[in-house]
């Protein structure tokens, strides 16, 4: 991406501080957030199909059983999906009261509209009263634990992107105006000071990835902010660098691996730096590095990689991307040396 120096002071301020929900919504790549407030609103309409005097609109439950039934209807997968239902409802009422709470998050995404009408529907059924009420005090704990599960989970976002925010502070220049590229190196330094800050801290987690993703995402798709994308994209570099470098590997038993090391140097460095720290490292440039131990050192970082973070995380997938920058990188310096015809 060419450089464009631009003032983004309002606009990226509205990216940043608009809802993370709502950015989280219009991604492209529904996210768990987005879906957990699915189940949020589907507790809205439980809410009036339980407890009708606390909604605006009434719902009547007694006909739910003949709704549910239609639901469920027709297809095996519909059949199927009731059934998965009933165990989760049978596993709901059996559990005590004290270990309801962590059943309730680990199946936080079940409790869609489908659920509440099939447990409507288990209530019309009973023949006593004192079930009735067990079904309809079952439905009180498992909206009030959604709610709470939703609130926590809102709380969590805000967090993270105060933290994206104290991480592009360096970046402001008079009245908070964000210029990019920035005009000195000491910016970055003092970006990479919080990124580390913020890791040990343990602000940086899934939940603040997720974050900054789904903006660059939004920011992508609107094609309007080459700015905000680049920012963006060099803080998810600048937390790639700082977990990369924590540990070191050019050196085993007192010898060192040189291609281990000039992968660390440049995993270490800003982006604008990575042509000169290949082109001297690797023997195309005059180094002493061959191409081919560099892209094992390579490989082998990135089987590392996959190994200790969790699978599919957004952990994984920067640091991975990250790693196969470097490797583009040098792919395409070697072809460039490889295209100068030799001299006579």
């Amino acid at each position: 991406m060419a450089p464009a120096s631009c003032a983004m002071a309002s606009s990226f301020s509205l990216t940043i501080t608009a809802s993370a929900a709502d950015l989280h919504v219009k991604s492209s790549c529904p996210q768990v957030w987005s879906r957990v407030k699915c189940g949020f609103r589907a507790c809205d309409f439980a809410r009036q199909l339980w407890f009708p005097s606390f909604g605006v609109s009434t719902v009547s439950r007694r006909p739910t059983l003949h709704i549910a039934a239609s639901f469920g209807a027709g297809t095996e997968k519909a059949f199927k999906t009731t059934v998965e239902i009933d165990r989760l409802i049978d596993n709901l009422r059996s559990t005590e009261y004290q270990n309801m709470a962590q059943l309730v998050a680990e199946n936080v995404l079940a409790f869609d509209a489908p659920f509440w009408l099939r447990l409507a529907a288990r209530a019309d059924l009973c023949t006593s009263d004192d079930d009735r009420e067990e079904y309809e005090e079952l439905a009180s704990q498992i909206m009030n634990i959604v709610e709470r599960i939703v609130s926590k989970t809102k709380e969590k976002i805000e967090s993270s992107t105060d933290v994206l925010k104290a991480i592009i502070k360096p970046l402001s220049e008079g009245d908070d105006e964000i210029v990019w590229p920035p005009r000195n190196q000491a910016t970055l330094v003092e970006m990479r000071k919080e990124v580390e800050k913020r890791e040990m801290e343990s602000f940086l987690d899934e939940s603040f990835l997720s974050e900054v993703s789904a903006q660059l995402r939004q920011a992508k798709e609107d094609n309007d902010k080459p700015g905000l994308v680049a920012i963006l994209q060099k803080v998810l570099q600048l937390y790639a660098a700082c977990l990369l470098c924590k540990r070191s590997y050019a050196t085993k038993d007192g010898v060192v691996d040189e291609a281990e090391e000039l992968l660390e140097q440049v995993l270490d460095a800003d982006e604008d730096k990575w042509n000169d720290l290949l082109r001297k490292g690797l023997t195309y440039g005059g180094g002493s590095v061959q191409s081919e131990d560099f892209f094992k050192a390579i490989d082998r970082r990135i089987e590392r990689t996959l190994m200790r973070t969790e699978n599919g995380s957004y952990q994984q997938r920067v640091l991975a991307e990250y790693i196969r920058e470097i490797e583009t990188r040098a792919q395409a310096l070697i072809a460039a040396f490889q295209s100068i015809p030799p001299t006579s």
